[in-house]
């Protein structure tokens, strides 16, 4: 039963798959070379997939050394956050409870780690409903919103408070 396959963490030996199934959604992500990806596994808060990637997620809290505007963000208004910097789910595996299962697992963590609030962002231009609508789901609640890229994205921002 595939909703059965634990979540471990990414190792080394999993990042070119990794790497494979970011690209296949660099329109949703972003585009990453090989060096990128191992340095942003080394510097995350965690790093998870599921099965033999069939989906993966990628987190940050404010220690990180990242100059993503996004995480910026963040940083600037939050003493202390996990960030969410990408998750995606192979097309094929798809309608199987991936991505929630990731995001559970990661609440737990970064619980766990005695942080209160996890992060994220959802494109808001281009639009992505589904995606509003799935964290909307687990609680999260907008908090912002910035255009980015030279004026190339719009994006809303997300926080989840897990205590309190």
């Amino acid at each position: 039963m595939t909703e059965s396959l634990p979540i471990e963490a990414v190792q080394a030996a999993d990042e070119a798959a990794v790497l494979v199934l970011n690209n296949e959604n660099a329109a949703e992500l972003s585009w990453l070379e090989p060096q990128e990806l191992s340095a942003l596994i080394t510097t995350s808060f965690s790093a998870s997939r599921i099965g033999d990637v069939e989906a993966f997620l990628l987190t940050f809290d404010q220690t990180a050394t990242y100059d993503s505007p996004n995480f910026l963000w963040f940083r600037e208004r939050y003493p202390s956050f996990v960030y969410v910097d990408r998750i995606v789910v192979a097309a094929s595996a798809r309608g199987r409870g991936h991505a929630r299962r990731l995001y559970e697992d990661l609440f737990a963590r970064a619980a766990a780690a005695g942080h209160d609030i996890v992060t994220c962002e959802v494109n808001l231009d281009p639009p992505n409903p589904g995606s509003d609508a799935f964290h909307a789901a687990l609680g999260f609640r907008e908090v912002g919103e910035a255009v980015i890229h030279g004026g190339k994205k719009a994006v809303r921002y997300y926080a989840k408070q897990l205590k309190g």
